[in-house]
């Protein structure tokens, strides 16, 4: 009786410990780059953190593996720096 249970709560726990969590970033309603017209080539057209499409937005740049990566927000390229080969293109 007891080992179905045991079976259950084991297979929940490696299901949830495997499934990669995406950061819930909440933008602002009206997100204006702080800086104008970047001239800087980017190698993504959305951001990899919350794929908000970066090209009116970007207001941050990473460099990772001599890939500029573009960014939304700060927050976003903070989380992208944690860990960026989760995040980076391939």
């Amino acid at each position: 009786m007891k080992s179905p249970f045991i079976l259950i709560a084991l297979l929940s726990i490696s299901l949830f410990s495997c499934t990669k969590e995406t950061p819930q970033v909440k933008h602002k309603s009206n997100m204006n780059s702080s800086r104008e017209n970047l001239d800087i080539q980017v190698v993504n057209e959305e951001d990899p953190i919350c794929h908000m499409k970066t090209a009116g937005f970007l207001k941050d740049t990473a460099v990772y593996k001599d890939k500029t990566y573009g960014f939304c927000s700060s927050y976003c390229k903070d989380e992208f720096k944690k860990n960026p080969e989760n995040y980076a293109q391939k």
